[in-house]
């Protein structure tokens, strides 16, 4: 291992050493996200600036900072077998660096995007078409319920209706919410 590491130019010693360095870092900060132990309860290992900034996809931040280190570093010792600037591979290694923040950054920024809240606006319900699942009685005298598609889903809603008694299983458009969860519906 010596004889390796004293054959190494100064250059290339560096670029060892944040390799090293900064693999080391990545393998914790990997372990604390996968363990939960990167939560921002003060434990963290977020540099965010100043407080109160809540978005969670910083630029200058000691985890960007670290896949900087780690792209430009490995980058630079794989190409400093084939290039023999050390200008060139300075600069390639440091489009390596970016580049792997910019991918690290779009991967969390669509892995954010998969999870829903669940909500649904109940207004996206209006001008939509559905299924009257518990009868609807005349004249707003008593709720029922109806069935109708949104986002995919097939979801409940309470409903009343201006018009005549409305039976399980008959077509019915919603015409307006009426407050909350609950539809103004009319018999197609």
């Amino acid at each position: 291992m010596t004889e390796f590491w004293n054959s190494l130019e100064l250059f290339e010693k560096i670029l060892w050493g944040t390799a090293i360095g900064s693999s080391f870092v990545f393998v914790i900060q990997s372990i604390m996200t996968f363990t939960g132990m990167d939560s921002h309860d003060g434990t963290g290992a977020e540099f965010h600036g100043h407080e109160g900034d809540s978005s969670p996809f910083q630029l200058f931040s000691f985890r960007n900072f670290i896949n900087f280190l780690l792209g430009f570093s490995w980058a630079g010792i794989s190409l400093s077998n084939f290039v023999e600037s050390k200008a060139l591979i300075a600069f390639l290694a440091t489009l390596g660096g970016l580049l792997l923040v910019a991918a690290v950054m779009l991967i969390f920024y669509y892995m954010s995007r998969l999870g829903e809240s669940g909500n649904i606006s109940t207004a996206e319900a209006v001008g939509k078409t559905g299924v009257v699942y518990v009868p609807i009685m005349g004249n707003r005298a008593r709720t029922g319920k109806i069935q109708l598609a949104l986002r995919g889903a097939l979801r409940e809603f309470d409903a009343l209706t201006e018009g005549d008694t409305l039976k399980t299983g008959e077509p019915v458009r919603v015409q307006s919410v009426i407050e909350g969860n609950l539809l103004l519906v009319k018999k197609i």
